[in-house]
């Protein structure tokens, strides 16, 4: 809702439809740039805006009023059998909710247990819950002053950790990639994302970061969610495979999120292999990343299998998560519209973390951390079962 009202204006000339108008090529005559301006005031004013409108409205006053009052999907008809089956979508593998689970509440309790190592080192004096409200509410990890010093921090992660990459993969994207700042139309409402390349080059790889308030910026994570949605992250994954021709069209445009968004949270592991993470803060960040997706498994299956409520879910997440209270009711209303997604980053990560394991002590000497990364990216998306059995083939031809 807050992206519909962004577009309904008062002014034509503040529409987001109206930017072609304000870059109307110096080739256009005087006539034609004032018939154009006539055409798409006239357009945003009569089509654009009343349309806007109307959905918002809809989805306000009809829509909102007759949704179901329950949070998961097992209140629907077949519902349960319905997210058993939409948890092998997600995952890709043959694991029963059940199972998903607890190992959730195990991942949850492990992470937790490092979380309070990170928080004595630092010095701090309290317990858990007191030091993620000081890391969320101390100036000090509030650094900002404008957008831009936001984006440049970025930028400079990326030149830290640019030396050891090299170290980690022989294979890299041809794609060029920008850290921008995303839209003020649509920046209330949207997280840090990554935006892959045009496959020919003639678009970058985007990195967007919203940023409301630059002085509210918290610092605490941003190497963790470089890693993750950016560099080494999605930008290796998503380019490699898209610029792999060999791949027929259907795969090098593919996406399954178990491996995806696995690869992705699994390169936020990579961080002081990559030289980062060397102040606490930001390992903690990566610890409270780490659980946030931990938590997922044991709250959206008990949303829709377990009959939690949503203030249940939330509660168990304020318990154990870093995130604020916004940050998790937003979390826990999208595991409640997507069932079985928020599944697929936690599961993957795990699934290729357990591989690189079985790799290192299988093949000893043998085994290279760039070989393993190279085989790993090189074929793009596939479902875990598939990319488990295809990496247990490289193991055995490495020996």
């Amino acid at each position: 809702m807050p992206q519909l009202k962004g577009i309904i204006v008062n002014d034509a000339k503040e529409s987001l439809f109206y930017d072609p108008v304000k870059n109307m090529p110096d080739s256009f005559n005087a006539n034609d740039k004032s018939r154009f301006t006539e055409a798409y005031i006239k357009a945003i004013n009569e089509q654009i805006i009343p349309s806007y409108q109307k959905m918002y409205d809809f989805v306000k006053d009809e829509y909102m009023p007759k949704c179901r009052t329950t949070s998961g999907i097992s209140d629907i008809p077949n519902g349960k059998a319905y997210y058993t089956y939409i948890t092998k979508f997600w995952t890709t593998t043959s694991m029963t909710p059940d199972e998903i689970f607890d190992i959730g509440q195990k991942e949850v309790a492990r992470i937790k247990s490092e979380m309070e190592k990170v928080k004595d080192e630092t010095g701090f004096k309290g317990d858990l819950k007191a030091f993620i409200n000081y890391i969320h509410t101390d100036k000090k990890f509030m650094p900002f002053k404008t957008a831009n010093d936001v984006l440049n921090f970025y930028r400079d992660i990326e030149k830290r950790e640019e030396p050891q990459l090299k170290k980690l993969f022989d294979l890299v994207p041809k794609a060029k990639f920008e850290v921008r700042e995303t839209e003020k139309f649509r920046e209330a409402s949207a997280s840090a994302e990554y935006n892959q390349s045009a496959p020919d080059g003639s678009r970058p790889a985007i990195f967007y970061v919203p940023v409301v308030d630059a002085t509210k910026y918290n610092v605490v994570g941003m190497e963790d969610l470089f890693l993750h949605e950016a560099i080494p992250g999605h930008h290796y994954q998503i380019s490699i495979q898209q610029e792999n021709t060999l791949l027929p069209k259907f795969r090098r445009f593919g996406w399954y999120g178990a491996y995806g968004e696995g690869w992705a949270l699994y390169t936020e592991s990579l961080g002081k292999e990559l030289g980062l993470y060397t102040d606490p803060y930001q390992y903690f960040g990566s610890l409270g990343e780490e659980m946030h997706r931990a938590i997922r498994l044991v709250v959206d299956v008990g949303i829709h299998t377990k009959g939690w409520t949503r203030e249940q879910a939330i509660k168990f997440s304020l318990d154990n998560d870093a995130e604020s209270e916004s940050d998790i009711t937003s979390e826990i209303e999208r595991y409640m519209a997507i069932p079985g997604q928020a599944l697929a980053y936690k599961i993957g990560q795990m699934k290729i973390i357990e591989i690189r394991k079985k790799a290192e002590s299988t093949l000893g000497a043998k085994f290279s951390i760039q070989k393993f990364h190279d085989e790993v990216l090189k074929d793009g998306c596939l479902p875990l079962d598939v990319f488990e059995n295809k990496m247990n083939e490289w193991i055995k031809s490495q020996l």
